[in-house]
């Protein structure tokens, strides 16, 4: 038996509650959009699953740090926002009992819930246990009904060693194709992997876990027949970069642009191949909590992560990846050849 059995139970179901969540407030509500001090938008989702996320952790792992992306101070001044909020969070419910109490049932008022979202202000580090949370990352995503995920991670001693992506508009279907579309029935999968036992996906279901099968990335014999992804977002990664790395590769197929970590988790499964974050401009430091879970998931399910220099990602200097540059996800087949591509494009600028 895993020595993380209990974290990964408890994981996945918290993640596949909050993707509850997340789908009633697409389907059924305003989005209540706000924008952070850094102008990145943060929908009424992001603090619904937060706070039903970390509520979770905190019953079952109360001396845990977490390190989550929102917090509450906003919600305090908005007190009837607060209250459409708390509504959601009251009816995001597993319909399974066994499932809804090892979460520790619902969060019982207002100030349970603003203070579960603002347990979320762990600086990180490489000591200790830290849960790494994005609620909904892929905001942007989210509000068009693209690909989004909420994305949970435990780093223990800067080591990333439990990782869940839930992503409601992934296929569940491991051999589709990769894709932009968010058409159609059988969506939902659940991703999850613990270090050193391999990668696994599921139906995301509204009640007790589904079975499980273990995935693997796909080998790449002919590079040139291989599938980027990469971020919708130039922002967030550098397209010109990438189409130059993507022209000298030989790759011809267009590559597929979703938003989150449902990049990871698409080629984790073989979906996709590769996929590329660049980076935009000198100073700008990736979140933890938007790479920890996919990591590990790539990782476990055969495959190599590092940044734009060949270095492992680091998640024990804080809340940011401060010693890392870029992205690098690859079969372990091609991925020297990636990288070697990566530095001489990057290195040429």
């Amino acid at each position: 038996m895993s020595s993380y059995t209990h974290e990964l139970h408890t994981a996945l179901l918290a993640v596949q509650r909050a993707t509850l969540l997340t789908q009633n407030v697409f389907h059924t509500n305003a989005k209540g959009t706000l924008s952070k001090d850094d102008h990145s938008p943060v929908t009424i989702g992001d603090f619904g699953a937060q706070a039903l996320i970390i509520s979770a952790l905190r019953y079952n792992f109360p001396n845990d740090e977490i390190v989550g992306e929102e917090e509450a101070s906003s919600l305090r001044d908005n007190t009837s926002l607060a209250e459409q909020i708390f509504g959601l969070v009251r009816e995001s419910k597993l319909n399974d009992a066994e499932a809804e109490q090892a979460l520790g049932g619902p969060v019982e008022d207002v100030e349970a819930m603003l203070k579960a979202i603002d347990a979320g202000k762990s600086a990180g580090g490489s000591k200790g246990r830290i849960w790494a949370l994005d609620p909904v990352d892929g905001t942007k995503g989210f509000l068009r009904g693209g690909q989004y995920a909420v994305c949970l991670a435990l780093i223990v001693d800067g080591d990333v060693t439990v990782g869940v992506l839930g992503c409601p508009n992934l296929p569940v279907d491991d051999a589709a194709p990769i894709s932009a579309d968010v058409g159609g029935e059988g969506r939902g999968v659940l991703f999850a992997a613990v270090q050193g036992e391999g990668a696994t996906s599921r139906p995301l279901t509204n009640g007790a876990l589904a079975p499980e099968k273990k995935i693997k990335m796909k080998e790449v014999g002919d590079i040139t027949q291989a599938t980027f992804c990469e971020s919708v977002e130039a922002g967030h990664s550098s397209h010109g970069d990438q189409a130059e790395i993507t022209k000298r590769l030989g790759i011809t197929k267009e590559s597929v642009r979703m938003d989150s970590q449902a990049k990871y988790g698409s080629i984790a499964r073989g979906a996709g191949d590769l996929y590329l974050r660049l980076p935009v401009r000198k100073d700008y430091e990736e979140k933890i909590w938007d790479h920890a879970a996919g990591d590990l998931i790539v990782r476990e399910a055969g495959g190599e992560v590092t940044d734009a220099q060949g270095k492992r990602l680091d998640f024990g200097v804080g809340r940011t990846l401060k010693r890392n540059k870029g992205v690098v996800a690859a079969p372990k087949g091609v991925y020297e050849t990636v990288l070697k591509v990566v530095r001489e494009v990057l290195g040429s600028k």
